[in-house]
């Protein structure tokens, strides 16, 4: 493979005129549909090649024929002039990552081959096919190679003990197969969406490969998970995620470990039970004496954590402390890498609706922000003069950007074609004050072919967690809304990340209060600025997104309609049923201690009597993280009341619904259950003082 080659750019008058004739003669732009939501590739985890010359990368695709998304490797060249397909089975291929001699590209691929399941496949750059590199029994979680490139250290779950040998059927409605184990339960924590049910005794530890004898080791002989494994630069030692407390469900946060990277090493604790939890993969200081890591915040206020930057000496001669300077902004950060130098280290923030990149020098100063917002970063890689992230726009999904001198430019141009067709209206910043005067932000996008001065039905999508935020980022739910004559207002409510702490935390405790204040604000300032009918207000989310779409309905009956999918409204019913037992525990307290917050917190299905909205309920048959029968009971209630209410369950979904085909059902239903109720008058136009 060659690097690119510089062309001189030199054009006749002619090719020249033609260019100018050809733009206008473009087609008008279209609004989105289905269609076009089902063509967007999605770009991911890029990779710089050792020589700084390449990005390997995954893209992700629909297969609407088959039902099922499939993701391929390529690589473009640095100079962005190259894109070459890498793969193209019709297996999953992920996880792109170079040898560091930069011989080989390895990635994750569930192809048949010698063994079930993810398992390492590796391409030799002078040629020739794709070759299975593992064959390990269990979950291959992930892996990384060592500086040497001889050895790679793999996240292994434990095999399923009662999982069907090759070739044996499990059984299934009592018809013949081998009869599945009961299921037995004795974990304090004891289910997680997407992993099913916790059992005891089975872990996910680090092994060592060795790529030339396919030789596999336990790298330590601890009975605790380990996570996250990060190789010295000198390859001597890993640096590793893992909780060795007592009861590893009741303080489920990990801490940071080295061990010598050779088998049955005994590991080395970093930092101290008492630190709150560490988060990511470690990363070490090019000389080998430090290590950085995030570490999160106590329990009772996990759901609110921003994660702040921390550094330990990789001896372990000190204790681990806090970049102060970092700590000092107020936001969560993420990402942490120190430079070449070692001299400071750079890692990405999350600031009201952005996410950029930041420096802090560790012979002290304060931080200093290396882009200016807005703009939303993610995936950050660099090395040997290859520095590259993901990054997008409210109005183009995610492509690789070299990171260059504070300016972004772009490598891949995986949905140009598509999106140079398609009219995506422009996103806007707003801010308004909520009840108690505190200041709220958010995000308004007005439909398209919107002409001023008209008022549009409002859709007000409420995003979950809720420690996420809305930030400037393309999602094509809003953009399928927007298409279809909807403005859409996302509002970063109290909770929400991007704010501070003290704004993360005000709804500790207090669920449907702040939250629903700072979302009635934003639909107020929708009205009063003239975009927002308010004889036509919708209101929906998931997860969080959905609670708080309870609590809205529950509290506002001036909504013509509302979606609602993955919540819950009757939250004592859920203690022990979802996977947010600590939560539970530690923020509200177990009901027999405090059952007067569970009845407050639980005010739209007691009070659902006050609901008048239509609402559509949804979720996923095998949820673990929501379960349905939150639905399910919200659903009842209205239906016992009379009001208009519909229950969608999607068959053996989890949280994150995954099969395309219910994708774009679900949209489907959305759209048509908002027409139905808010498209029956026409837009009027705003009067004087709303304009």
């Amino acid at each position: 493979m060659r690097s690119d080659t510089i062309f001189p750019v030199l054009q006749p008058r002619w090719l020249l005129l033609f260019a100018s004739a050809a733009l206008f003669a473009q087609p008008a732009k279209r609004p989105l549909t289905l269609d076009d939501i089902a063509n967007i590739r999605e770009v991911r985890d890029p990779q710089c090649s050792p020589d700084g010359k390449w990005v390997a990368y995954a893209v992700g695709t629909t297969d609407a024929k088959e039902d099922k998304h499939d993701s391929d490797i390529r690589m473009v060249s640095y100079g962005g002039k190259s894109d070459i397909r890498v793969t193209s089975s019709p297996e999953n291929e992920a996880s792109p990552r170079w040898s560091p001699d930069g011989q080989s590209l390895a990635f994750l691929s569930s192809r048949p081959g010698k063994a079930r399941g993810n398992q390492v496949w590796i391409l030799d750059r002078r040629g020739g096919e794709a070759q299975q590199l593992t064959g390990v029994k269990g979950r291959l979680q992930g892996y990384e190679w060592s500086p040497d490139s001889k050895r790679l250290a793999l996240v292994i779950g434990d095999p399923d003990p009662d999982a069907p040998a090759e070739g044996e059927t499990a059984a299934g409605g009592g018809r013949g197969g081998r009869a599945p184990k009961p299921i037995v339960i004795d974990r304090y924590h004891y289910k997680q969406d997407g992993a099913g049910y916790l059992l005891s005794g089975r872990h996910s530890y680090i092994y060592l490969y060795d790529v030339a004898t396919g030789k596999l080791d336990r790298l330590t002989t601890a009975k605790a998970d380990e996570a996250a494994p990060s190789w010295s630069p000198d390859g001597a030692r890993i640096a590793f995620m893992s909780n060795h407390a007592a009861d590893p469900d009741r303080d489920p946060e990990s801490q940071l470990y080295v061990a010598d990277a050779r088998p049955n090493s005994t590991e080395k604790q970093l930092s101290p039970l008492a630190m709150p939890g560490g988060r990511g993969q470690p990363q070490w200081s090019p000389d080998a004496k430090w290590i950085a890591f995030e570490v999160g915040d106590e329990k009772k206020y996990s759901a609110y954590g921003m994660q702040r930057l921390t550094l330990a000496p990789a001896d372990g001669s000190s204790q681990p402390t806090l970049v102060r300077a970092a700590a000092d902004l107020d936001r969560g950060v993420s990402a942490p890498r120190f430079t070449p130098d070692g001299s400071a280290i750079e890692f990405l923030v999350t600031d009201d609706r952005s996410v950029y990149p930041a420096r802090v020098r560790l012979s002290g100063g304060e931080v200093e922000k290396l882009m200016q917002p807005p703009l939303v970063l993610s995936s950050p890689n660099v090395l040997h003069g290859c520095s590259v992230a993901l990054s997008g726009s409210d109005a183009r999904p995610n492509e690789i950007f070299a990171v260059e001198n504070g300016r972004l430019r772009q490598l891949t141009h995986q949905n140009d074609e598509l999106f140079a067709n398609l009219d995506i209206p422009p996103t806007e910043d707003v801010s308004f004050k909520s009840k108690d005067g505190t200041e709220v932000h958010g995000l308004l996008t007005k439909p398209v072919g919107y002409a001023a001065g008209t008022k549009a039905p409002l859709l007000l999508r409420i995003h979950g967690g809720p420690n996420g935020q809305d930030a400037h980022s393309f999602s094509s739910e809003k953009q399928w809304f927007t298409a279809h004559g909807y403005a859409v207002l996302s509002v970063n409510y109290r909770g929400s990340a991007g704010r501070g702490q003290k704004y993360s935390r005000a709804i500790f405790a207090d669920w449907g209060h702040y939250e629903v204040e700072d979302l009635e604000a934003g639909v107020d300032y929708a009205i009063r600025s003239g975009v927002a009918d308010p004889a036509r207000l919708g209101v929906g989310g998931w997860s969080y997104g959905a609670i708080l779409t309870d609590y809205m309905i529950a509290t506002d009956t001036r909504f013509k309609a509302a979606t609602s999918g993955a919540g819950t409204a009757f939250t004592v019913a859920f203690y022990g049923t979802d996977q947010y037992i600590v939560q539970y525990d530690y923020e509200i307290g177990p009901p027999w201690k405090n059952f007067d917050a569970y009845v407050k917190i639980s005010y739209p299905f007691l009070h659902a009597d006050r609901i008048k909205t239509p609402t559509l309920f949804l979720g996923g048959e095998r949820d673990f993280n929501v379960p349905v029968q939150g639905g399910q009971q919200m659903y009842q209630a209205l239906r016992s009341l009379g009001i208009d209410t519909q229950l969608i369950i999607y068959p053996n979904e989890t949280h994150g619904i995954q099969r395309p085909s219910y994708q774009r059902d679900r949209l489907e239903r959305y759209l048509a259950w908002y027409d139905r109720y808010l498209k029956n008058a026409a837009p009027v136009a705003a009067t004087a003082d709303q304009r």
